[in-house]
């Protein structure tokens, strides 16, 4: 069981704990109520009072661009140097030796001294740690030689090595951000003492979420550091580069000027130009500065000091939390003995020196299988608990804590993984890691929550084993009702009962042939993110040729738009190109201003309607579905399925709706209804005798006079938690599932589907609500006469 409040909150005032956040998060950071964050280490939090004080500075004093002589611009232009004066002191680094430069984040601030670097004539050496963030390890595919230093014993034996006599530039994180470690602080001096011509990078930005940067030492900083304020404050949105002035000469060579870091430039003729020499920042510094960013990081350092004091409270409030979050994951094991949280770690959470307030980790189940890190964030999500998964941005760390080789990662890519899809594990490993990060404003609280969420949901429950419960004997069913989708996301169109409907190769007639798509990124949009689709309901209306588009309980005039593709006067398309599910495709993107408006409105981001027509290009079945599919397009491809995220056809068992429900209701839970599984074909059983959960052993079906094979169960995600009547989101009935149909780590209900379309059979295929439903389950003896359809089964193993 997981330690009690009282137990865990006095170990952690006894390591420093400050208690005096629980008295002012709620007030400070409303934004939590109901919310347990644990990202900082992606961004920490912004307080209440830190917007509030901005903006009445803002409304209160008059800021102009700073390049200009006005009064305004000269207001703003001296609270520039006063900041940039305070910024320097908050890291002890003297006005005198060093200098900032303010830009968008830390990577930004690498980007310039890396052109610094390029235009060297003969280029330079780059050595890394492997430990760096991407953005850090970027900085290799401009060096004409680099180094990947795989441990802190080979960073140590190269600084004894002797000189290089070359240019070069080495880069290494304070502190990892995908394990917390912290690393040596005293390479920099190091490197400047034994190795002439090489300078350092320092990439800070992980570590001053929650610890002091002290650059005291003007002999021992490095000669560039990296970081980003919104992981100090949560908010402005910027960054610095913060330069030791005895190493800035290699900077002066950067060969790009822009507005405000020249006093003349000659622009006809010639190339003449004189950059300025005041100061660093004002050569490094182009355009206008992000002046109002850089105001609001005054309040933000004003405000943060008046709620935790200094960083180093923030340090020692925030380990000690991590310590006791260290203590509870480790505690979690499995009835069997196995833990079930296995923690990348190089050393023990007993120092702040070596260690930071992060944790990455992935679990594993009593057998020893993985939990795939993507079913975990679903579940989170669902529960109010914010955490990153996937690679973390630190190859790395992947490659070193994970056990992933760099050949395991290009098969994994070529295989399809992209970085925060849900390939979670592959060929019997991780793809990426679960990360937990702490700050200022979290509590012991949120140690509980988290930890209660592993206890309940992932300790000692194993795999379902479908075997044990595979029902006997065959169902008597019908067709309870049939839903098709014509706008990929959006409320489903019930088809009148006794109404005929056609069956295409892609599946239902006109089911999901269009989609939304971002104005923006043209990538279609989905009711995950944007519930309010969920209100938007397209009836398709044969006998007027129209897709008619309603929104739910609203007044507001429908869409007609014709379901012939053939552009009109009231309806232009384009083709453009897009993205469904990772895929891309070339769509139809409907440019009428009055659609545009429809669905911008209803949905509350610039968006329109698009269609991918079945007579187009084709997208086809996942990888983990075309193995479980014999059906083959005569050119040797499999079925298409459009804008269906797997398969062309859904079925649901109203039967495993019924059981689900009985399960949410014990708990007191919000009951799911069957169109929240947004299922294609939903069947009654009429027999007696309890079934559900029995479509998971039937391999075909046939319905009234058409047949089907089942591939497999479909792969849920939070969107089934969206109230398709009025858009909004419960935990239910997901969390449910997450308890009881959680098979080898995956959140599963309904079965996907295809049509086997008959050779011996002329017509249009269709099926009707109330049609009869005959199911055969794996292993059973195949009775049809016809015989199409018996080559077809012969060739299932």
């Amino acid at each position: 069981m997981v330690t009690s409040r009282e137990s865990l909150l006095k170990g952690a005032i006894a390591n420093a704990y400050n208690p005096l956040v629980e008295g002012f998060r709620n007030t400070e950071y409303p934004q939590l109520k109901q919310m347990t964050y644990l990202d900082h280490a992606g961004t920490t939090l912004y307080a209440t009072s830190l917007i509030h004080s901005f903006s009445k500075d803002l409304c209160t004093n008059l800021y102009g661009n700073p390049h200009s002589p006005s009064p305004s611009s000269q207001q703003t232009t001296k609270r520039i140097d006063d900041i940039r004066h305070r910024v320097l002191r908050l890291f002890n680094a003297d006005p005198e030796q060093f200098d900032i430069v303010f830009c968008a984040n830390a990577t930004a601030g690498m980007k310039l001294v890396l052109e610094a670097f390029t235009a060297q004539k003969d280029g330079f050496k780059y050595r890394y740690h492997v430990d760096a963030h991407t953005s850090l390890v970027g900085v290799r595919e401009l060096a004409i030689e680099t180094t990947c230093f795989s441990s802190d014993a080979e960073v140590e034996l190269w600084l004894k090595e002797p000189c290089e006599n070359s240019l070069g530039l080495f880069g290494w994180p304070a502190q990892s951000n995908f394990s917390g470690r912290r690393l040596p602080r005293d390479w920099a001096a190091r490197l400047r003492y034994n190795q002439p011509g090489w300078y350092s990078l320092l990439d800070a930005a992980a570590l001053v979420t929650s610890a002091p940067l002290d650059l005291s030492d003007v002999e021992a900083a490095p000669d560039f550091t990296v970081l980003s304020f919104y992981k100090m404050f949560g908010f402005p949105d910027l960054g610095a580069l913060i330069v030791r002035k005895g190493s800035a000469d290699i900077l002066r060579s950067r060969r790009y000027f822009g507005g405000g870091t020249v006093d003349a430039v000659v622009s006809k003729s010639g190339n003449f130009h004189a950059r300025k020499t005041d100061s660093i920042h004002a050569h490094l510094e182009d355009g206008t500065s992000a002046f109002h960013s850089i105001l609001a990081l005054d309040t933000a350092i004003t405000t943060h000091q008046r709620l935790y004091g200094s960083f180093d409270n923030i340090s020692r409030h925030a380990f000690s939390l991590i310590q006791a979050m260290h203590g509870l994951l480790s505690e979690l094991k499995h009835g069997n003995g196995r833990k079930l949280c296995q923690i990348y770690s190089s050393g023990r959470y007993t120092s702040s020196t070596t260690q930071g307030p992060i944790i990455a980790f992935n679990m594993q189940r009593a057998d020893g299988s993985w939990i795939g890190y993507a079913e975990v964030e679903k579940l989170a999500s669902v529960k109010n608990i914010h955490i990153r998964t996937g690679g973390l941005c630190n190859p790395g760390g992947i490659e070193t804590s994970v056990g992933l080789e760099p050949w395991e990662i290009e098969q994994n890519y070529l295989a399809g993984h992209r970085c925060w899809d849900e390939q979670d594990v592959m060929h019997g490993k991780p793809t990426g890691a679960i990360r937990i990060s702490l700050g200022a404003m979290s509590t012991v609280d949120d140690l509980l929550v988290f930890a209660k969420f592993l206890e309940e949901f992932y300790l000692d429950r194993e795999s379902v084993s479908l075997a044990l419960q595979a029902p006997i004997g065959n169902p008597e069913a019908v067709v309870e009702s049939l839903t098709i989708y014509p706008i990929k996301s959006c409320g489903g169109y019930k088809i009148p009962t006794g109404e005929y409907w056609e069956i295409r190769p892609h599946g239902f007639a006109w089911d999901r042939e269009w989609c939304i798509v971002h104005l923006g990124t043209g990538s279609a949009i989905d009711q995950k993110r944007y519930n309010k689709m969920a209100l938007i309901r397209p009836r398709v209306n044969l006998e007027a040729g129209f897709l008619e588009v309603h929104l739910h309980n609203s007044s507001v005039t429908p869409l007609k738009i014709p379901l012939s593709v053939t552009p009109s006067a009231s309806c232009t398309l384009k083709s453009s190109q897009s993205r469904v599910c990772g895929d891309k495709i070339t769509a139809l993107t409907y440019t009428t201003p009055h659609i545009i408006d429809f669905f911008t409105s209803a949905v509350g981001v610039p968006c329109t309607l698009a269609r991918f027509p079945a007579a187009s290009e084709n997208r086809h079945f996942k990888p983990h579905l075309k193995e479980s599919s014999f059906i083959q397009e005569k050119d040797g491809r499999t079925a298409p399925i459009l804008l269906s995220n797997e398969s062309p056809i859904l079925l649901i068992n109203s039967s495993s709706v019924d059981k689900l429900n009985d399960t949410i209701s014990c708990t007191g839970g919000k009951l799911a209804k069957p169109e929240v599984f947004r299922g294609n074909i939903v069947i009654r059983e009429t027999t007696v005798a309890e079934r559900a959960y029995a479509e998971d052993f039937w391999k075909h079906v046939k319905i009234g006079q058409e047949y089907f094979q089942l591939l497999g169960p479909c792969r849920r995600c939070h969107m089934v938690c969206v109230d398709q009547e009025t858009a909004e989101k419960n935990e239910e009935p997901y969390v449910t599932l997450a308890k009881t149909r959680r098979i080898d780590g995956r959140v599963l209900f309904g079965q996907h589907a295809v049509h086997l379309p008959l050779e011996s059979r002329s017509g249009v295929p269709r099926i009707k609500v109330g049609d009869v439903v005959r199911v055969w389950q794996d292993g059973e003896e195949k009775e049809e006469k016809d015989e199409g359809l018996l080559a077809r089964l012969a060739g299932v193993a």
